[in-house]
């Protein structure tokens, strides 16, 4: 079997991408030793009573939730074996009942779009500011949203993104703050920011004020793949929603594995041991920022220390590119973009990250450098667009797939995402108008290969 194959071969790269653990050098201690107490396979086991399941009321699984909530400063805890994706997806449904509207922003993981097509909701999408240097979407300022709100229809719930992919953060606290005052329950998705709220790092979610929360424990802690958890605020959601919405989604056969890679990762991360590796990943991280900017190897600014983004674009140097480039040479990163290339230094930064990743860049920049790139031009989306059809019926609807430049007046039948990781210019049921039709069309010619000839659009 290929998988097993290519699972097996060792491998010399330099790995700055997810999962955090880099490869097992930072999983959380406990879970570490577990795995290699004994095989892996020993400890795949079902919901046995003295284990439980993240909605049993009995059990070590209970217990740890119970405890992982204290830990956080959060009033409930579930953990998850479907990653951060299924997670959202219960917290939106918990929010809001079919035909009921809910507030996203367009930097939405796509899972809250299934989440809507699932539930019947009506989602609102509203736009972020753009950095037209690095071609970065930023996160709103509370006057933003503020105004996108002033102009929405009757809402049940918004969705805030904190931190971003690339490690963006905004003022969490004055945003949930201006959410509740127009009497909204806020979702937090902060699969990025399992470690927010720690010494040196911005406020975590549940601080700041958040009602539901979303961590992935692979992405910003010690955890393994698909590890993730629900952190509740009590007081705007119902708790019996939200179990409702688990039953639904979770399945019957939660991998015990995965429940104690949560457990694990949560309780390293607030321990005094965790806090110690943590600010050893920050030194590591900063002491890398230092040598790229004494190279003069340009880093556009983040919120997130252990999130490194390579402006490529101030170097004349595309990052989809790039990224080709040092693939060839042994260094990958985790997001490629036209301005960016964004790498995940996680739990335990590589050594030989600080030799190694200034050397190739400044290869890269003798080999593909030139004059920096032109600005970006932000796509033309509405400040608030709300889709002509659900995504749902606009998915399940017959579709057709039409040369771009015919697309003109057609209904949007699956997103339509100019780069990764996939912002949407368009979601299932928007009309695919002229402004924003003409802008694909330039990108298309600015960027050969990464817009689409063709896109599907409801019949």
């Amino acid at each position: 079997m290929l998988l097993l194959s290519a699972l097996r071969q060792a491998s010399p790269r330099l790995d700055l991408h997810l999962p955090a653990h880099g490869r097992g050098r930072g999983l959380a201690p406990g879970l570490r030793r577990l795995l290699l107490m004994r095989r892996p396979g020993r400890w795949d086991l079902p919901e046995l009573p003295e284990i439980g399941g993240p909605l049993e009321l009995g059990g070590a699984v209970a217990a740890d939730q119970a405890e992982c909530a204290r830990l956080c400063a959060a009033d409930r805890c579930w953990f998850g074996v479907n990653g951060a994706s299924g997670m959202l997806q219960v917290a939106l449904l918990a929010l809001a009942s079919p035909g009921q509207r809910v507030l996203l922003p367009r930097n939405l993981h796509r899972s809250l779009l299934h989440a809507c097509v699932l539930g019947g909701l009506r989602p609102v999408l509203f736009d972020l500011p753009f950095d037209p240097a690095t071609g970065l979407w930023l996160p709103p300022t509370p006057a933003w949203l503020q105004q996108r709100l002033e102009q929405a229809p009757p809402l049940a719930a918004l969705v805030l993104v904190q931190p971003t992919y690339q490690g963006l953060a905004g003022d969490l606290r004055e945003l949930i703050a201006v959410a509740h005052r127009h009497g909204l329950p806020v979702l937090v998705d902060e699969a990025h920011g399992a470690h927010f709220g720690q010494p040196g790092l911005p406020m975590g979610a549940i601080a700041a004020g958040a009602d539901l929360v979303v961590q992935s424990l692979h992405k910003s802690a010690g955890g393994l793949a698909q590890s993730a958890a629900l952190l509740l605020r009590r007081g705007r959601v119902s708790e019996e929603a939200i179990e409702r919405s688990l039953l639904w989604l979770q399945t019957s056969s939660p991998s015990a594995l995965l429940l104690a890679s949560t457990a694990a990762a949560f309780a390293h991360r607030h321990s005094a041991a965790g806090h110690r590796g943590l600010r050893l990943a920050l030194k590591r991280a900063q002491a890398l920022r230092q040598a790229l900017a004494a190279a003069g190897l340009p880093l556009a600014a983040t919120q997130d220390p252990l999130r490194l983004v390579f402006h490529s674009a101030a170097l004349g140097i595309n990052g989809l590119a790039a990224d080709a480039w040092l693939l060839q040479r042994g260094v990958i990163a985790e997001l490629p973009e036209p301005g960016c290339l964004t790498f995940c230094l996680g739990e335990r930064p590589p050594r030989r990250a600080l030799r190694l990743l200034p050397a190739r860049l400044q290869q890269l920049r003798e080999a593909l450098g030139g004059a920096a790139l032109p600005p970006f031009s932000p796509p033309p989306i509405p400040a608030l667009a709300e889709p002509e059809l659900t995504p749902g019926e606009a998915w399940r609807r017959p579709q057709q797939c039409l040369a771009l430049g015919q697309a003109l007046g057609r209904l949007a039948a699956e997103p339509i995402c100019p780069y990764p990781p996939g912002i949407p210019l368009l979601i299932p049921g928007e009309r695919i108008d002229g402004v924003r039709l003409e802008w694909l069309l330039e990108q298309q010619r600015l960027w050969p290969g990464q817009i689409a000839d063709t896109v599907k659009v409801v019949a």
